[in-house]
């Protein structure tokens, strides 16, 4: 298993501020790629592999579509989600293996309760129990088995990493980073995850995100597509109040986050940034992106400082606000 980056190599993000004291510090890695495409900065070791877990999604959705799902608007975002289990994520799930003629039990991903509060409670009221549909990553999960359909491919073993489907991830994910993974693993959802740069993720996203309708090339058409949909469908690539929804819908960016602190944004400008956060938290990464995306000029400050109270980062005492997370790049 190839060694991934350590303290000694990772650069200081972000602080945690209570009352004026720094409480806790977040440690990690950053890189940033101008709008087009070219290393401006790095901060701490981003040539070292990480599992990028959920922003794979998008290469993941991009798999699909190009072969075969016919995925646009709200159902290629759903594709490349991170949901918060909605009435109307779930709605855009059970549509998409309906009109495959899937069966619902063919997800693959383990059963859970949604993410968000209100509709979990209803179905506890309701009597009901988790289910694979509600899990996060089910749009994943759902658009890679509508491609298999549409190939002919086994549904059952979709997930196996020699499946065509999984291949095909492998090789999207090559295309647009210029990597070979140097490990391959398991994501919390069941899918394969590969271990690849933070450099490389960043070099991928940016190709997806800055990606052109007009291409004469169908992989980068698809490409646009779903980086449009994610810009215009934010609701439907997380959930309310989530932090990367928040960024989309406020700020015009492509925003995608990770389990175990990584994120990924890019700029209306095309300037993208990918983050890791070595702890594994997830709580800095939102404003540790969109500072390195205003230092770059990409975003203005003021708009960023109009929506932070959004992100959820105030340190509480008791009932009230008395510190915040705060970027430190």
């Amino acid at each position: 298993m190839a060694e991934t980056f350590t303290v000694s190599n990772a650069v200081e993000l972000a602080v945690v501020e209570r009352n004026g004291f720094v409480e806790s510090r977040h440690a990690g890695s950053a890189v940033v790629l101008s709008s087009e495409g070219e290393l401006v900065r790095e901060l701490g070791d981003v040539r070292s592999p990480i599992f990028p877990r959920s922003t794979l999604k998008p290469f993941q959705a991009l798999a699909s579509m190009t072969s075969g799902a016919p995925l646009r608007g709200e159902d290629a975002a759903i594709a490349t989600a991170s949901h918060s289990g909605t009435a109307a994520h779930v709605a855009l799930v059970r549509g998409l293996l309906a009109r495959a003629s899937v069966p619902i039990d063919a997800l693959g991903c383990p059963p859970a309760m949604p993410l968000d509060r209100a509709a979990r409670e209803q179905i506890i009221r309701a009597g009901q129990t988790a289910e694979p549909v509600y899990m996060e990553c089910s749009g994943k999960h759902a658009a890679m088995l509508v491609a298999c359909a549409a190939n002919g491919w086994p549904l059952q073993d979709y997930l196996d990493p020699e499946h065509p489907m999984q291949r095909k991830v492998l090789d999207v994910l090559e295309r647009f980073t210029g990597e070979r993974p140097v490990a391959s693993g398991v994501d919390g959802c069941g899918a394969p995850v590969h271990a690849i740069s933070l450099a490389g993720l960043a070099r991928g996203i940016h190709k997806i995100t800055t990606a052109q309708s007009s291409s004469p090339f169908a992989l980068y058409r698809e490409a646009a597509a779903l980086a449009d949909a994610v810009r215009t469908h934010a609701w439907a690539a997380g959930g309310p109040g989530r932090p990367d929804t928040v960024a989309v819908e406020r700020l015009g960016v492509f925003a995608k986050i990770g389990a175990e602190g990584v994120m990924v944004m890019t700029a209306p400008n095309g300037t993208t940034v990918a983050v890791k956060v070595l702890d594994g938290s997830a709580r800095a990464t939102a404003i540790v992106a969109l500072r390195l995306l205003a230092r770059e000029g990409a975003l203005e400050q003021a708009a960023i400082d109009a929506v932070q109270a959004e992100l959820d980062l105030w340190v509480m005492g008791g009932d009230r606000p008395v510190g915040e997370i705060r970027a430190t790049v």
